[in-house]
């Protein structure tokens, strides 16, 4: 068949990847500007440096077989790496958390600064609708986005899907990235659960990164979520300053900073398998329908593509 994708992240690639191997012609949609999604890294320039910060998901660890058969691939290809700082059972994407992503990039036809409005359902198959999306027909059309933007796309054509994705919610999170002119002393690599913080962790503490002092501070869910619609500047400034409570002495100087909002950066767990209609050739996966991590978006992209197979 041939396939479209909506959505980047690990559960598509995942998927994208298992369908490909099965013979199927497979196209990925994304409203961003490169492989990342959730694991994304951000890259802000200061005199003359590019300072780099994992602004997304932090690290992910491995229970699966599955999963830990691509790691270990992963791993002998230098893509990724243990971060002891985090825990025993922490990975992370080397050079930036971003790398597995790349890596599985590399194989798949994608088409990023694309954002799908809406999908069309005719005798002939599939079309997608929106802003840069090519006039094409696809036989089957895969949804892998955060439940909240699964919904909509989801219920014109496959309600119960579309009412499940709904009835997910996710947690936002709003992320503060910040440079010190130089390292913040007697601070442990990481710090969790400080008042409106739920993580903070020194960046350059990640295998095969710079050394400047990159810090990346992440509001609680319940924090975020009360001033999920504050200027970024405002939220920054907040979670600078629980840092600095949290860090218990005035902080160096600052390089550079920046502010990001994730609307939905910790998924909701539907409790469920992938989801596929094959009367319709409509599905959706991702980490909301199994757990918040990535070993669960790669799983449910997998098990997707898996299920699809089975019913040929």
């Amino acid at each position: 068949m041939r396939i479209a994708i909506v959505g980047a992240g690990m559960a598509g690639m995942s998927c994208a990847l298992r369908l490909d191997e099965l013979g199927h012609e497979v196209a990925l949609f994304d409203k961003g500007r490169g492989p990342g999604g959730r694991m994304a890294t951000r890259r802000i320039e200061h005199d003359g440096r590019m300072l780099h910060f994992d602004h997304g998901a932090q690290y992910f660890t491995v229970r699966d077989p599955r999963f830990a058969s691509r790691v270990e691939a992963w791993e002998r290809g230098g893509i990724v790496a243990r971060w002891p700082e985090a825990g025993a059972e922490a990975w992370v994407g080397t050079p930036a958390m971003n790398a597995p992503l790349k890596a599985m990039a590399s194989h798949l036809d994608l088409r990023f600064g694309t954002r799908i409005d809406s999908l069309d359902r005719t005798l002939e198959g599939w079309r997608l609708r929106g802003d840069g999306v090519p006039d094409a027909m696809f036989d089957a059309v895969i949804v892998a986005l955060p439940a909240e933007q699964a919904a909509p796309l989801l219920t014109p054509h496959a309600q119960t899907m579309g009412a499940l994705a709904a009835a997910t919610a996710s947690d936002p999170c709003w992320t503060l990235m910040v440079a010190f002119s130089k390292p913040l002393s007697n601070v442990e690599a990481t710090l969790r659960d400080a008042g409106p913080i739920g993580w903070a962790a020194r960046n350059s503490t990640k295998p095969q990164r710079s050394d400047e002092e990159c810090w990346v501070v992440q509001g609680s869910p319940e924090w975020s979520r009360a001033h999920l619609e504050e200027d970024a500047e405002m939220a920054g400034a907040a979670l600078l300053d629980a840092f600095s409570d949290a860090v218990g002495a005035p902080l160096p100087p600052i390089l550079a900073r920046s502010a990001h909002r994730w609307r939905y950066a910790k998924s909701g767990a539907a409790g469920t398998q992938p989801l596929w209609d094959d009367a319709q050739r409509i599905g959706a996966c991702g980490d909301w329908l199994i757990a918040p991590r990535v070993e669960a978006a790669f799983l449910s992209g997998l098990e997707l593509a898996e299920a699809i197979g089975a019913g040929e």
